[in-house]
């Protein structure tokens, strides 16, 4: 298996743009489901699969993002926050 695979286990150092995402709050019950299209250091553009556009704060949403194999992985937000490109750079620890 190449080092550049999506697997769960290396999630927090792969691009996340063009995955399937649904996105709950930690409070509150209104889940967003679409395509990640952006990202910032504390945001995630989403497209919902009803066409709107929304921008979700990482640190305040749980991920389920769907690999194109169709496996899933949950993800807390928190893990997520930082510039993707330096995100890509950190060690993760016990993950």
């Amino acid at each position: 298996m190449s080092s550049k695979t999506l697997t769960p286990k290396n999630i927090l150092r792969h691009e996340l743009l063009g995955l399937r995402v649904m996105a709950r709050p930690l409070k509150g019950d209104y889940t967003h489901v679409g395509e990640v299209v952006g990202e910032t250091r504390n945001m995630v553009k989403i497209l919902r699969d009803d066409g709107k556009l929304v921008m979700l704060p990482k640190n305040a949403y749980l991920f389920e993002f769907t690999f194109p194999s169709g496996e899933r992985i949950l993800v807390e937000g928190a893990m997520l926050v930082g510039r993707p490109e330096e995100r890509l750079k950190k060690r993760i620890r016990r993950w």
